[in-house]
């Protein structure tokens, strides 16, 4: 089947590597998790990756420490670098090549970004995870994902949950609740739907860049998206 999305930027929570467990990684899971890009590559996707890192460090940790907020933000950018390098080393031992590109400046961990670079990284058939966020406290890793996508001139942005898209109410609260296949962006804003952070929406939106919600773990979802299938909720111009 052909690829209706052929340069993907995937962003996930950190938390969707801990598994089963409160805190850290989950082998396991890890592995689940890069497996899906490894069936992506396998189709011929260009993929990048932005991850969070919630699963070792959330600001709500320090609040009432005395640790100002600016910090605890560059806390949670090296947290990220945690989560990007074990992605790295998983992904590689998958015989894939994979870069780690961080935000912050980290002499022999990882390259600075530079998006001309990172379109030739991609078209060569290596994986890129964007680490640290935008390198800026008091931006989330949706602002970043939405950034990078435009940067490396994705077709999309796929953002994986816990459930699979938007829906009209909590579906885990209100089973009545139902899932919208797909929205505009001024629909988003007008029903007032939590899809990101409002500087990421928006940056979407000015740059026309597509969203798509979905559950990352549901099998097969994410390979059904690059393929034009219907899963999880589009967020688009809806031209």
């Amino acid at each position: 089947m052909a690829l209706k999305y052929k340069r993907i930027l995937l962003k996930f929570s950190g938390e969707a590597l801990m598994g089963d467990g409160e805190f850290g990684l989950c082998a396991q899971t890890l592995r689940k998790v890069v497996k899906q890009v490894k069936d992506l590559r396998d189709l011929g996707v260009e993929v990048g990756i932005v991850v969070g890192g919630g699963n070792i460090f959330r600001g709500a940790q320090i609040q009432g420490s005395g640790i100002q907020r600016t910090t605890g933000d560059h806390m949670g950018m090296m947290a990220t670098v945690i989560n990007a390098l074990a992605l790295r080393d998983v992904i590689e031992s998958m015989d894939i090549k994979a870069q780690v590109l961080s935000a912050m400046s980290i002499e022999g961990i990882s390259t600075g970004f530079n998006a001309n670079l990172v379109k030739k990284q991609l078209s060569n058939g290596e994986v890129v995870i964007f680490a640290a966020g935008t390198g800026s406290p008091f931006f989330t890793t949706d602002t970043a994902a939405a950034l990078r996508g435009v940067e490396i001139d994705a077709d999309i942005v796929l953002k994986a949950t816990k459930v699979d898209g938007i829906y009209t109410a909590d579906p885990n609260k209100d089973p009545t609740a139902e899932r919208y296949t797909a929205l505009t962006y001024d629909e988003v804003i007008q029903r007032n739907l939590q899809v990101m952070d409002m500087t990421a929406f928006v940056l979407c939106r000015d740059h026309k860049m597509p969203i798509r919600v979905f559950d990352m773990f549901k099998d097969q979802a994410v390979i059904r998206i690059v393929q034009g299938e219907d899963e999880g909720t589009l967020v688009s111009s809806g031209e």
